[in-house]
Protein backbone atom coordinates (compact mmCIF):
# COMPACT_ATOMS: atom_id res chain seq x y z
CA UNK A 1 0.00 0.00 0.00
CA UNK A 2 0.95 3.54 -0.30
CA UNK A 3 -0.12 7.11 0.02
CA UNK A 4 -1.87 6.84 -3.29
CA UNK A 5 -4.27 3.60 -2.38
CA UNK A 6 -8.04 3.38 -2.73
CA UNK A 7 -8.68 2.66 0.70
CA UNK A 8 -12.31 2.62 -0.04
CA UNK A 9 -13.69 -0.93 1.42
CA UNK A 10 -9.65 -1.99 2.82
CA UNK A 11 -10.11 -3.83 6.48
CA UNK A 12 -7.57 -2.59 8.80
CA UNK A 13 -7.09 -3.30 12.05
CA UNK A 14 -5.50 -0.67 14.61
CA UNK A 15 -3.96 -2.00 17.62
CA UNK A 16 -4.04 0.16 20.41
CA UNK A 17 -5.78 3.55 21.61
CA UNK A 18 -4.24 6.24 22.76
CA UNK A 19 -2.78 9.17 21.38
CA UNK A 20 -1.96 7.47 18.52
CA UNK A 21 -4.76 5.27 17.60
CA UNK A 22 -7.43 7.24 18.22
CA UNK A 23 -6.24 9.54 15.02
CA UNK A 24 -5.15 6.43 12.84
CA UNK A 25 -8.74 5.02 13.39
CA UNK A 26 -10.19 8.42 12.72
CA UNK A 27 -7.92 9.18 9.33
CA UNK A 28 -8.38 5.53 8.21
CA UNK A 29 -12.04 5.72 8.83
CA UNK A 30 -12.57 9.61 7.01
CA UNK A 31 -10.66 7.73 3.66
CA UNK A 32 -13.10 4.54 3.78
CA UNK A 33 -11.42 1.97 5.13
CA UNK A 34 -13.66 -0.76 7.35
CA UNK A 35 -11.47 -0.19 10.97
CA UNK A 36 -11.26 -2.81 13.74
CA UNK A 37 -9.86 -1.15 16.72
CA UNK A 38 -8.34 -3.77 19.35
CA UNK A 39 -6.59 -2.63 22.60
CA UNK A 40 -5.85 -4.74 25.50
CA UNK A 41 -7.35 -1.99 27.99
CA UNK A 42 -11.18 -1.75 28.82
CA UNK A 43 -10.72 1.28 31.87
CA UNK A 44 -13.02 4.13 31.82
CA UNK A 45 -10.55 5.99 29.46
CA UNK A 46 -10.76 3.37 27.16
CA UNK A 47 -14.28 3.21 27.09
CA UNK A 48 -14.44 6.87 26.55
CA UNK A 49 -12.56 6.51 23.20
CA UNK A 50 -14.07 3.54 21.83
CA UNK A 51 -17.63 5.71 22.52
CA UNK A 52 -15.82 8.24 20.47
CA UNK A 53 -15.15 6.06 17.44
CA UNK A 54 -17.96 3.52 17.64
CA UNK A 55 -20.04 6.88 17.27
CA UNK A 56 -18.11 7.39 13.59
CA UNK A 57 -18.61 3.97 12.65
CA UNK A 58 -15.23 2.55 13.91
CA UNK A 59 -15.60 -0.92 15.40
CA UNK A 60 -13.72 -1.17 18.92
CA UNK A 61 -12.69 -4.52 20.97
CA UNK A 62 -11.87 -3.70 24.65
CA UNK A 63 -9.65 -5.87 26.48
CA UNK A 64 -8.46 -7.73 23.53
CA UNK A 65 -5.62 -7.22 21.38
CA UNK A 66 -4.36 -10.40 21.30
CA UNK A 67 -6.75 -11.51 18.32
CA UNK A 68 -6.29 -10.96 14.72
CA UNK A 69 -9.51 -10.00 12.98
CA UNK A 70 -10.60 -11.96 9.95
CA UNK A 71 -10.01 -10.50 6.83
CA UNK A 72 -7.42 -8.25 8.30
CA UNK A 73 -5.12 -6.30 5.12
CA UNK A 74 -3.03 -4.22 7.18
CA UNK A 75 -2.50 -3.82 11.21
CA UNK A 76 -1.78 -0.05 12.10
CA UNK A 77 0.11 -0.42 15.81
CA UNK A 78 0.76 1.98 18.56
CA UNK A 79 4.64 2.26 18.45
CA UNK A 80 4.57 0.61 22.87
CA UNK A 81 3.20 -2.79 21.42
CA UNK A 82 6.28 -5.15 21.25
CA UNK A 83 7.03 -6.78 18.48
CA UNK A 84 6.72 -10.26 20.19
CA UNK A 85 2.22 -10.06 20.47
CA UNK A 86 0.62 -12.87 19.16
CA UNK A 87 -1.29 -10.32 17.10
CA UNK A 88 1.96 -9.12 15.10
CA UNK A 89 2.94 -13.18 15.36
CA UNK A 90 -0.16 -13.52 13.02
CA UNK A 91 0.17 -11.56 11.18
CA UNK A 92 4.04 -12.20 10.07
CA UNK A 93 2.31 -15.45 9.53
CA UNK A 94 -0.05 -14.65 7.59
CA UNK A 95 1.97 -12.26 5.33
CA UNK A 96 -0.25 -8.89 6.39
CA UNK A 97 1.80 -5.77 6.83
CA UNK A 98 2.33 -3.86 10.23
CA UNK A 99 2.65 -0.22 10.19
CA UNK A 100 3.31 2.11 12.76
CA UNK A 101 1.33 5.38 13.67
CA UNK A 102 4.58 6.99 11.75
CA UNK A 103 4.77 4.98 9.12
CA UNK A 104 0.97 5.57 8.36
CA UNK A 105 1.69 9.50 8.36
CA UNK A 106 4.46 9.47 6.09
CA UNK A 107 2.25 7.07 3.77
CA UNK A 108 -0.88 9.50 4.25
CA UNK A 109 2.19 12.85 3.14
CA UNK A 110 0.28 14.63 0.39
CA UNK A 111 -2.77 12.34 -0.12
CA UNK A 112 -4.85 15.50 -0.27
CA UNK A 113 -3.55 16.81 -3.09
CA UNK A 114 -0.97 19.37 -0.99
CA UNK A 115 2.80 19.65 -0.98
CA UNK A 116 3.92 17.42 2.27
CA UNK A 117 6.17 19.09 4.47
CA UNK A 118 9.66 17.64 5.10
CA UNK A 119 10.34 16.38 8.23
CA UNK A 120 13.33 17.00 10.08
CA UNK A 121 13.25 14.41 12.94
CA UNK A 122 15.33 13.48 16.36
CA UNK A 123 15.95 10.32 18.09
CA UNK A 124 18.03 8.97 20.73
CA UNK A 125 18.22 7.78 24.30
CA UNK A 126 17.84 11.32 26.15
CA UNK A 127 17.15 15.20 24.73
CA UNK A 128 14.80 14.19 21.79
CA UNK A 129 12.03 16.16 23.09
CA UNK A 130 13.98 19.37 24.28
CA UNK A 131 16.26 19.08 20.77
CA UNK A 132 13.18 18.70 19.27
CA UNK A 133 11.25 21.73 20.73
CA UNK A 134 14.68 23.95 19.82
CA UNK A 135 14.70 23.36 16.47
CA UNK A 136 10.58 24.11 16.19
CA UNK A 137 12.01 27.33 17.93
CA UNK A 138 14.92 28.08 15.45
CA UNK A 139 12.51 27.28 12.74
CA UNK A 140 9.60 29.42 13.59
CA UNK A 141 12.22 32.01 14.36
CA UNK A 142 13.50 32.29 10.94
CA UNK A 143 9.71 32.69 9.50
CA UNK A 144 8.43 28.95 8.87
CA UNK A 145 5.27 27.45 9.83
CA UNK A 146 6.09 24.51 12.15
CA UNK A 147 5.29 22.24 14.89
CA UNK A 148 7.41 19.90 16.93
CA UNK A 149 5.15 16.87 16.54
CA UNK A 150 5.86 13.04 16.86
CA UNK A 151 6.50 11.22 20.62
CA UNK A 152 6.01 14.88 22.28
CA UNK A 153 2.56 14.63 22.85
CA UNK A 154 1.16 16.39 19.45
CA UNK A 155 -0.31 13.68 17.15
CA UNK A 156 2.44 13.17 13.96
CA UNK A 157 -0.65 11.94 12.15
CA UNK A 158 -3.09 15.02 13.21
CA UNK A 159 -0.13 17.33 12.20
CA UNK A 160 -0.20 15.62 8.56
CA UNK A 161 -3.67 15.27 7.56
CA UNK A 162 -4.79 18.79 9.65
CA UNK A 163 -5.99 21.77 7.76
CA UNK A 164 -3.27 23.39 8.74
CA UNK A 165 -0.41 23.04 6.08
CA UNK A 166 3.35 23.37 7.11
CA UNK A 167 6.45 24.30 5.69
CA UNK A 168 8.31 22.28 7.87
CA UNK A 169 7.86 19.57 10.63
CA UNK A 170 10.39 18.80 13.49
CA UNK A 171 9.59 15.40 14.58
CA UNK A 172 10.82 13.48 17.67
CA UNK A 173 11.26 10.08 17.03
CA UNK A 174 11.38 7.09 19.83
CA UNK A 175 12.88 3.35 19.09
CA UNK A 176 9.56 1.99 19.50
CA UNK A 177 7.60 4.21 16.42
CA UNK A 178 11.08 3.70 14.25
CA UNK A 179 10.65 0.12 14.62
CA UNK A 180 7.42 -0.16 12.90
CA UNK A 181 8.30 3.11 10.36
CA UNK A 182 10.23 1.25 7.23
CA UNK A 183 9.58 3.44 5.02
CA UNK A 184 10.23 6.91 6.53
CA UNK A 185 12.86 8.86 4.66
CA UNK A 186 13.63 12.26 6.61
CA UNK A 187 15.17 15.49 4.75
CA UNK A 188 17.47 15.40 7.68
CA UNK A 189 17.38 13.71 10.82
CA UNK A 190 19.94 13.29 14.23
CA UNK A 191 20.36 10.36 16.50
CA UNK A 192 21.86 12.26 19.66
CA UNK A 193 22.77 9.80 21.76
CA UNK A 194 22.64 6.10 22.32
CA UNK A 195 22.62 4.06 25.67
CA UNK A 196 20.92 1.18 27.21
CA UNK A 197 17.48 1.51 27.46
CA UNK A 198 14.33 -0.82 26.48
CA UNK A 199 16.12 -3.46 26.25
CA UNK A 200 13.69 -5.75 27.46
CA UNK A 201 11.11 -4.11 24.14
CA UNK A 202 14.31 -4.60 21.37
CA UNK A 203 15.60 -7.87 22.93
CA UNK A 204 19.39 -6.14 22.25
CA UNK A 205 21.81 -3.40 22.39
CA UNK A 206 22.13 -4.36 18.84
CA UNK A 207 18.71 -4.31 17.77
CA UNK A 208 17.62 -0.60 19.85
CA UNK A 209 20.83 0.93 18.09
CA UNK A 210 19.69 -0.42 14.80
CA UNK A 211 15.79 0.86 15.24
CA UNK A 212 17.60 4.00 15.84
CA UNK A 213 19.62 3.92 12.94
CA UNK A 214 16.57 3.63 10.85
CA UNK A 215 15.98 7.61 11.25
CA UNK A 216 19.21 7.97 8.78
CA UNK A 217 17.86 5.64 6.12
CA UNK A 218 17.32 7.75 2.86
CA UNK A 219 17.86 10.90 4.13
CA UNK A 220 18.46 13.85 1.74
CA UNK A 221 20.43 16.41 2.97
CA UNK A 222 22.00 15.83 6.52
CA UNK A 223 22.84 12.90 8.73
CA UNK A 224 23.80 14.90 12.25
CA UNK A 225 25.80 12.56 14.78
CA UNK A 226 27.17 13.11 18.11
CA UNK A 227 31.07 12.75 18.05
CA UNK A 228 31.69 12.18 21.35
CA UNK A 229 29.01 8.70 20.84
CA UNK A 230 30.97 6.75 17.91
CA UNK A 231 28.34 4.69 17.34
CA UNK A 232 25.66 7.62 16.33
CA UNK A 233 28.50 7.74 13.56
CA UNK A 234 28.70 4.24 12.92
CA UNK A 235 25.02 4.54 12.31
CA UNK A 236 25.47 6.68 9.80
CA UNK A 237 27.99 5.14 8.00
CA UNK A 238 25.23 1.99 7.96
CA UNK A 239 22.66 3.85 5.92
CA UNK A 240 21.75 3.79 2.83
CA UNK A 241 20.67 7.51 1.94
CA UNK A 242 20.65 9.72 -1.34
CA UNK A 243 23.49 10.59 -2.76
CA UNK A 244 24.49 14.04 -1.61
CA UNK A 245 23.37 13.36 1.72
CA UNK A 246 26.25 14.50 4.32
CA UNK A 247 27.47 13.60 7.71
CA UNK A 248 27.84 16.30 9.92
CA UNK A 249 29.18 16.32 13.65
CA UNK A 250 28.18 17.94 16.68
CA UNK A 251 30.73 18.29 19.35
CA UNK A 252 31.34 20.07 22.41
CA UNK A 253 34.91 21.02 21.31
CA UNK A 254 36.03 23.01 18.61
CA UNK A 255 34.73 21.53 15.63
CA UNK A 256 36.37 20.23 12.50
CA UNK A 257 35.04 20.45 9.05
CA UNK A 258 31.66 19.29 8.58
CA UNK A 259 31.05 19.96 12.13
CA UNK A 260 29.23 22.23 14.42
CA UNK A 261 30.85 23.14 17.75
CA UNK A 262 31.84 25.69 20.61
CA UNK A 263 34.63 27.62 20.75
CA UNK A 264 35.49 30.64 23.28
CA UNK A 265 32.08 30.05 24.16
CA UNK A 266 30.58 30.47 21.06
CA UNK A 267 28.32 28.24 19.06
CA UNK A 268 29.95 27.66 15.68
CA UNK A 269 29.34 26.19 12.13
CA UNK A 270 31.89 24.60 10.24
CA UNK A 271 29.44 22.59 8.12
CA UNK A 272 27.18 24.63 6.50
CA UNK A 273 29.54 27.13 4.70
CA UNK A 274 31.20 27.98 1.83
CA UNK A 275 34.50 26.66 2.96
CA UNK A 276 34.31 24.65 5.50
CA UNK A 277 37.83 23.66 5.48
CA UNK A 278 38.65 27.56 6.42
CA UNK A 279 35.58 29.10 7.88
CA UNK A 280 33.09 29.21 10.93
CA UNK A 281 30.39 30.65 11.14
CA UNK A 282 29.16 32.01 14.28
CA UNK A 283 25.51 31.34 15.17
CA UNK A 284 24.97 31.87 19.23
CA UNK A 285 26.16 32.20 22.92
CA UNK A 286 26.60 29.60 25.07
CA UNK A 287 24.62 32.12 27.44
CA UNK A 288 21.38 31.96 24.53
CA UNK A 289 21.14 28.26 26.12
CA UNK A 290 18.55 27.87 28.86
CA UNK A 291 20.46 26.16 30.80
CA UNK A 292 23.60 25.81 29.11
CA UNK A 293 24.36 22.49 30.95
CA UNK A 294 26.81 20.49 28.85
CA UNK A 295 24.45 18.11 27.59
CA UNK A 296 21.79 20.87 26.67
CA UNK A 297 24.58 23.02 25.01
CA UNK A 298 24.98 19.43 22.51
CA UNK A 299 20.82 19.39 22.45
CA UNK A 300 21.68 23.28 21.14
CA UNK A 301 23.92 21.93 18.88
CA UNK A 302 22.12 19.28 17.19
CA UNK A 303 18.84 21.50 16.76
CA UNK A 304 20.75 24.05 14.98
CA UNK A 305 22.82 21.60 12.80
CA UNK A 306 19.20 20.20 11.26
CA UNK A 307 17.95 23.92 11.02
CA UNK A 308 21.34 24.95 9.00
CA UNK A 309 20.82 21.69 6.76
CA UNK A 310 17.06 22.78 6.12
CA UNK A 311 18.71 26.33 5.41
CA UNK A 312 18.18 28.79 8.32
CA UNK A 313 20.46 31.73 8.51
CA UNK A 314 22.39 31.87 11.46
CA UNK A 315 20.48 34.58 13.10
CA UNK A 316 17.58 32.58 13.24
CA UNK A 317 19.38 29.84 14.98
CA UNK A 318 20.26 32.58 18.13
CA UNK A 319 17.14 34.11 18.24
CA UNK A 320 15.29 30.37 18.34
CA UNK A 321 17.48 29.42 21.05
CA UNK A 322 17.10 32.84 23.31
CA UNK A 323 13.10 32.20 22.61
CA UNK A 324 13.02 28.50 23.93
CA UNK A 325 12.09 27.50 27.27
CA UNK A 326 12.60 23.92 28.73
CA UNK A 327 9.64 21.75 30.01
CA UNK A 328 9.06 21.58 33.48
CA UNK A 329 11.45 18.70 35.15
CA UNK A 330 14.24 19.01 32.82
CA UNK A 331 17.25 20.24 35.00
CA UNK A 332 14.47 22.78 35.96
CA UNK A 333 16.01 25.61 38.87
CA UNK A 334 13.61 25.36 41.15
CA UNK A 335 14.84 28.20 43.94
CA UNK A 336 17.85 29.46 45.73
CA UNK A 337 18.09 29.19 49.38
CA UNK A 338 20.72 29.95 52.13
CA UNK A 339 23.15 29.97 49.02
CA UNK A 340 22.15 26.74 47.66
CA UNK A 341 21.10 26.10 44.50
CA UNK A 342 17.96 23.48 44.10
CA UNK A 343 17.51 22.01 40.31
CA UNK A 344 14.65 19.28 39.53
CA UNK A 345 15.51 17.01 37.08
CA UNK A 346 12.95 14.45 37.47
CA UNK A 347 13.07 13.39 34.07
CA UNK A 348 16.78 11.63 33.95
CA UNK A 349 14.72 8.18 34.68
CA UNK A 350 17.83 6.14 33.31
CA UNK A 351 21.76 6.47 34.37
CA UNK A 352 22.45 8.32 30.58
CA UNK A 353 20.58 11.01 31.40
CA UNK A 354 21.48 11.36 34.91
CA UNK A 355 25.27 11.21 34.09
CA UNK A 356 24.49 14.19 32.14
CA UNK A 357 22.79 15.97 34.68
CA UNK A 358 25.75 15.34 37.55
CA UNK A 359 28.22 16.26 35.06
CA UNK A 360 26.46 20.40 34.96
CA UNK A 361 26.97 21.03 38.80
CA UNK A 362 30.84 21.51 40.64
CA UNK A 363 29.34 19.91 44.10
CA UNK A 364 26.40 18.33 44.24
CA UNK A 365 23.84 17.18 46.82
CA UNK A 366 22.29 13.57 44.99
CA UNK A 367 18.81 12.98 45.13
CA UNK A 368 17.98 9.79 43.59
CA UNK A 369 16.45 6.32 43.59
CA UNK A 370 13.17 4.55 42.52
CA UNK A 371 12.65 1.78 39.70
CA UNK A 372 16.17 0.71 38.09
CA UNK A 373 14.21 -1.00 35.54
CA UNK A 374 17.45 -3.29 35.29
CA UNK A 375 19.84 -0.80 35.57
CA UNK A 376 23.59 -0.95 37.56
CA UNK A 377 25.04 2.03 38.90
CA UNK A 378 28.62 1.59 39.19
CA UNK A 379 29.86 3.61 35.74
CA UNK A 380 27.67 6.59 37.11
CA UNK A 381 28.83 6.63 40.52
CA UNK A 382 32.37 6.11 39.33
CA UNK A 383 32.08 9.28 37.01
CA UNK A 384 30.45 11.32 39.47
CA UNK A 385 32.35 10.85 42.50
CA UNK A 386 34.40 13.83 42.75
CA UNK A 387 31.06 16.13 42.70
CA UNK A 388 29.09 14.55 45.05
CA UNK A 389 28.75 16.72 48.64
CA UNK A 390 26.13 14.15 49.71
CA UNK A 391 23.42 11.73 48.57
CA UNK A 392 20.22 11.13 49.47
CA UNK A 393 18.20 7.82 48.27
CA UNK A 394 14.77 7.41 47.89
CA UNK A 395 12.49 4.27 46.81
CA UNK A 396 12.12 0.96 45.93
CA UNK A 397 15.85 -0.11 44.20
CA UNK A 398 17.73 2.48 46.34
CA UNK A 399 19.90 -0.13 47.49
CA UNK A 400 21.24 -0.56 44.13
CA UNK A 401 22.28 2.94 44.23
CA UNK A 402 23.85 2.77 47.85
CA UNK A 403 25.83 -0.23 47.11
CA UNK A 404 26.90 0.97 44.56
CA UNK A 405 28.30 4.37 46.59
CA UNK A 406 29.39 2.04 48.96
CA UNK A 407 32.08 0.48 46.34
CA UNK A 408 33.26 3.86 44.59
CA UNK A 409 32.42 6.49 47.13
CA UNK A 410 32.86 5.18 50.45
CA UNK A 411 33.63 8.77 51.89
CA UNK A 412 30.59 10.23 50.53
CA UNK A 413 27.59 10.64 53.34
CA UNK A 414 24.66 8.77 52.08
CA UNK A 415 20.72 9.15 54.11
CA UNK A 416 18.79 6.28 52.93
CA UNK A 417 15.09 7.13 53.10
CA UNK A 418 12.92 3.86 53.91
CA UNK A 419 9.57 5.40 53.79
CA UNK A 420 7.20 5.59 50.09
CA UNK A 421 4.50 7.22 51.75
CA UNK A 422 3.91 11.47 50.14
CA UNK A 423 6.00 13.08 52.80
CA UNK A 424 9.01 10.85 51.76
CA UNK A 425 10.27 14.17 49.23
CA UNK A 426 9.90 16.56 51.74
CA UNK A 427 12.12 14.54 54.34
CA UNK A 428 14.26 13.92 51.21
CA UNK A 429 14.28 17.79 50.40
CA UNK A 430 15.26 18.74 54.09
CA UNK A 431 17.95 15.93 54.27
CA UNK A 432 19.47 16.92 51.20
CA UNK A 433 19.23 20.58 52.54
CA UNK A 434 21.10 19.55 56.17
CA UNK A 435 24.20 18.21 53.77
CA UNK A 436 24.48 21.44 51.47
CA UNK A 437 27.11 23.85 52.02
CA UNK A 438 26.79 27.54 50.51
CA UNK A 439 27.78 27.02 46.99
CA UNK A 440 26.30 23.54 45.73
CA UNK A 441 23.67 22.11 44.58
CA UNK A 442 20.69 20.14 45.56
CA UNK A 443 19.75 17.93 42.53
CA UNK A 444 16.92 15.56 41.59
CA UNK A 445 18.30 13.16 39.38
CA UNK A 446 16.77 9.91 40.47
CA UNK A 447 18.73 7.97 37.44
CA UNK A 448 15.29 5.93 38.00
CA UNK A 449 11.59 5.37 37.36
CA UNK A 450 9.39 7.05 39.34
CA UNK A 451 6.33 5.15 39.54
CA UNK A 452 7.54 2.98 42.80
CA UNK A 453 5.78 5.86 44.56
CA UNK A 454 4.59 8.74 42.17
CA UNK A 455 2.22 8.60 39.13
CA UNK A 456 5.42 9.65 36.73
CA UNK A 457 8.49 11.60 36.50
CA UNK A 458 6.42 14.74 36.48
CA UNK A 459 4.73 14.17 39.81
CA UNK A 460 7.47 13.57 41.18
CA UNK A 461 9.25 16.67 39.98
CA UNK A 462 6.66 18.74 41.87
CA UNK A 463 6.84 17.14 45.13
CA UNK A 464 10.50 17.93 44.88
CA UNK A 465 9.78 21.38 44.01
CA UNK A 466 6.47 21.79 46.29
CA UNK A 467 9.15 20.69 48.92
CA UNK A 468 11.68 23.19 47.95
CA UNK A 469 9.48 26.23 48.04
CA UNK A 470 7.37 24.88 51.26
CA UNK A 471 11.23 25.56 52.62
CA UNK A 472 11.21 29.15 50.92
CA UNK A 473 8.29 29.86 52.63
CA UNK A 474 9.20 28.84 56.06
CA UNK A 475 12.88 30.92 56.10
CA UNK A 476 10.73 33.88 54.60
Amino acid sequence: MSSTVDWQGKHVTVAGLGVSGVPAARALHERGALVTVVNDGDDERARAQAAELEALGVTVRLGDGATLPPSTELVVTAPGWQPDKPLFLAAAEAGIPVWGDVELAWRLRGDDGRKPAPWLAVTGTNGKTTTVRMLASILRAAGLRTEAVGNIGVSLLDAVVGETEYDVLAVELSSYQLHWAPSLRAHSAAVLNLAPDHLDWHGSMEAYAADKGRVYEGNTVACVYNVADPATEDLVREADVVEGCRAIGFTLGAPGPSQLGVVDGILVDRAFVADRHKQAQELAEVSDVDPPAPHNIANALAAAALARAFGVQPAAVRDGLRAFRPDAHRIEHVADLDEVRYVDDSKATNTHATEASLAAYDSIVWIAGGLAKGATFDELVIGAAKRLRGVVLIGADRALIREALTRHAPEVPVVDLDRTDTGAMSEAVARAAELARPGDTVLLAPACASMDMFTNYNKRGEAFADAVRARADESA
